[in-house]
């Protein structure tokens, strides 16, 4: 059983994934800005209220790790449309920083059907409103998997499709091969378990595997 951190762990999908490594084994650390608000106590839970853009909080938060699951997210808002977005490329480079010195080497990160070489593959109604509306955050996120894949880490992307809140079903496809990706629709908890299984497996790293139900 691992010790894994859980950056963005009180909300979406990083509490599932919280829920999700508890249920199988493995002890958590959770840190969140609001991590004191996250619903689950538990023998094998640890939480950390901090900042994904504080240095500190996040060499604190690693110590100890055997890796990282990075599920960072922002709320809705018009700042999504009119205004660059820095939070996932500044929030990687003080992660993938701390974990290379201090040697811890799994990262798992999630950004999302859309970035990098995955928004080609769009349609084009749909690629023409995801690039207004989720243009600038998905530019940001193009730069945080440059981060990644440029680091010494053992890494894994992953990159749901549309996010629902239904049960786990296991049923979910993960597409490794370009010619497969397709938009669609997958529930958090399915992420989750793709996420948490990626943990003690080796067969995706250095991949960016699309996710969908």
């Amino acid at each position: 059983m691992a010790t894994v951190l859980i950056i963005g762990a009180s909300k979406g999908i990083g509490l599932e994934t919280l829920k999700c490594a508890l249920n199988a084994g493995h002890t958590v650390r959770a840190l969140s800005r609001s991590a004191n608000k996250i619903p689950i106590s538990h023998a094998n839970l640890e939480k950390i209220t901090g900042d994904a853009l504080d240095r500190a909080a996040v060499n604190r938060a690693i110590v100890g790790v055997d890796a990282v699951i990075q599920t960072l997210g922002v709320a809705p808002s018009l700042e999504m449309i009119f205004k660059r977005a820095y939070f996932f490329s500044t929030a990687t480079r003080i992660l993938v920083t701390a974990m290379e010195e201090m040697g811890v080497k799994r990262l798992i990160s999630v950004t999302g059907y859309g970035a990098g070489d995955s928004r080609d593959k769009m349609r084009f109604p749909v690629k023409t409103a995801f690039s207004l509306l989720l243009g600038r955050v998905y530019d940001d996120k193009d730069v945080q998997e440059r981060i990644i894949r440029n680091s010494t880490l053992d890494w894994l992307i992953a990159r749901p499709v549309g996010l629902t809140n239904g049960p786990g079903t296991g049923a979910y496809r993960v597409l490794i091969d370009p010619k497969d990706w397709r938009s669609g629709s997958i529930s958090r908890a399915d992420v989750a378990d793709f996420l948490v299984k990626q943990l003690d497996q080796d067969t995706f790293l250095g991949k960016t595997p699309v996710l969908v139900s």
